[in-house]
């Protein structure tokens, strides 16, 4: 395929309203912990508890959903997941009790991370490498729009319809991804990777798992747990450092996710116009680990903190699209499997961040997140350069 040719658009924008859509069914049940707890008759804590939950089931199914589409194929994954999820959300709105809510959330994750790991798969397949990061960059934003609008657009739906009506809002906005996949995958060119294996031989994945893949991983899971820390206190770290009522919070939030999406478009053409796109993940990385510093340490006053806050997203979301482009370098017979664990291992820094980030803050407090956010960016950068002049390209 020439390095000139257009990139799949239909796909890439299905892809980021399959993103946008996947990322809303949790993360948008964070204003509603109150009432769902009530509501069921269970403890706060309980409720709170069904986002391990949601990462454990998509970060275990990431990697079987991408082991299996490179068998059996991902249109089956790219169709099949957003229309599961539109069932589950509709289900969760009229779900009796905890128990039936815990099962329907993990179903709901396993669809989300059979849909993640298939649609970044089948995008680095059906784009030419010198195009991965701008489209990873694309389809990713679509996480970083929930932050952005999906969370807000929730609670205040939820005003007036309740936690239920608003997961009958999220049920209709899978279907809505469900659609727009159903163009993009028609609209790509029969030409190209159709994402089913067509050679009887292929290579294994202990073959794939070579060492600058596997320090790819490392890296993951310490830039994971550094921005992991920062979208999971960020808004407790104003409140109490600042004693900001939470209405005030909203703003600081908001530019937050702004530099996430700005940071995110950036990375895509920073992977695509340096040929060394582990320098590219290493260098913005250090940086936001150097702003991490001062971040979580300093309280000039509200305006310094947000600054550095969205300049720690900005860079924190260019070195995404660099890494993930990085990880396209393998193998198509692989790539599924591959941009499968992506998600798996992205969630154990997840979760690493939530239990440390709570263990540091009944600790030492807010000040200890600086130099650990700081010294997982340091690792994350330094591990991947002795391969930094790793540059493969397959063809399909």
């Amino acid at each position: 395929m020439s390095t000139a040719s257009a990139m799949p658009w239909r796909l890439i924008l299905a892809g980021c309203i399959g993103m946008f859509a996947a990322t809303a069914t949790g993360s948008t049940r964070a204003p509603f912990l109150p009432d769902m707890a009530a509501d069921l008759n269970v403890s706060l804590p309980a409720v709170a508890n069904l986002f391990g939950v949601t990462a454990a089931s998509w970060g275990i199914s990431s990697y079987l959903a991408g082991f299996a589409s490179d068998r059996l194929g991902r249109k089956v994954f790219l169709l099949g997941a957003p229309a599961c999820i539109a069932f589950a959300m509709f289900a969760i709105s009229r779900v009796p009790s905890y128990p039936v809510l815990v099962a329907i959330v993990v179903f709901a994750g396993v669809c989300c991370g059979a849909f993640t790991a298939t649609i970044l798969a089948e995008v680095s397949l059906r784009t030419h490498s010198s195009h991965h990061g701008r489209a990873f960059g694309y389809v990713m934003s679509g996480q970083s729009l929930t932050l952005l609008f999906g969370i807000p657009v929730a609670a205040w739906l939820g005003a007036s319809v309740g936690w239920r009506g608003t997961h009958v809002v999220l049920s209709t906005l899978a279907l809505f991804a469900f659609s727009c996949m159903v163009i993009g995958v028609r609209s790509t060119d029969s030409a190209l990777y159709a994402g089913k294996l067509r050679s009887g031989g292929g290579i294994r994945l202990r073959e794939a798992m070579t060492g600058p893949v596997i320090r790819l991983f490392i890296s993951l899971i310490a830039e994971r747990i550094a921005f992991g820390l920062a979208a999971f206190y960020y808004a407790a770290y104003l409140r109490v450092a600042y004693d900001l009522p939470i209405d005030k919070v909203a703003l600081p939030l908001v530019v937050f996710a702004l530099g996430n999406i700005l940071g995110t478009f950036v990375g895509g053409q920073v992977a695509d116009r340096f040929p060394y796109r582990r320098i590219s993940f290493a260098v913005a990385l250090a940086i936001a680990g150097c702003i991490a510093i001062p971040w979580f340490l300093w309280q000039p006053g509200v305006i310094i903190t947000v600054t550095l806050g969205v300049l720690f997203a900005f860079f924190d979301a260019i070195s995404r699209p660099p890494l993930l482009a990085a990880l396209a370098e393998v193998p198509p017979d692989v790539r599924g499997v591959i941009m499968g664990m992506n998600s798996s291992i992205a969630s154990i820094g997840w979760l690493i961040a939530a239990l440390v980030g709570g263990w540091f803050y009944a600790g030492v407090g807010f000040s200890g997140f600086s130099p650990l956010m700081s010294a997982m960016c340091f690792v994350g950068a330094l591990v991947v350069v002795p391969d930094s002049r790793v540059r493969q390209r397959f063809t399909r």
